[in-house]
């Protein structure tokens, strides 16, 4: 009876740590996700950083949304790691490097315009 009591009081100590943490959940506007592709990129990228829980993207709303451990991340790390991957999250804009390197199909901003083109 005494080993189990002790069995108990230890389990009990090791879960309590666990459930104390906070956790948050946000929805992240991302309209450059209109793909499968896009979804699995953004998806298997964010759920990788330390604190992240879960990642679902919608590609039919353009939104993500992501539940994370308050003590290990934040909102905008979340944001800034969307970016990195070539993705607008929310106000945050896609880093350009990463953009470019999106296969053509995930490219979704136009193309700049020439401002040199003779009018006629």
């Amino acid at each position: 009876m005494k080993n189990i009591m002790i069995t108990l009081v230890m389990l009990f100590t090791a879960i309590s740590p666990v459930a104390a943490q906070q956790t948050a959940k946000a929805v992240i506007s991302t309209p450059g996700a209109h793909c499968e592709y896009c979804k699995e990129r953004i998806e298997a990228y964010v759920s990788r950083q330390y604190g992240v829980s879960s990642v679902k993207v919608d590609i039919k709303k353009k939104t993500t949304t992501v539940t994370w451990i308050k003590d290990r991340t934040n909102i905008e790390e979340i944001k800034v790691h969307i970016a990195n991957r070539g993705y607008d999250a929310d106000d945050v804009t896609a880093e350009p490097t990463m953009y470019s390197r999106l296969p053509p199909a995930c490219q979704y901003k136009p193309a700049a315009k020439d401002s040199t083109a003779i009018k006629p």
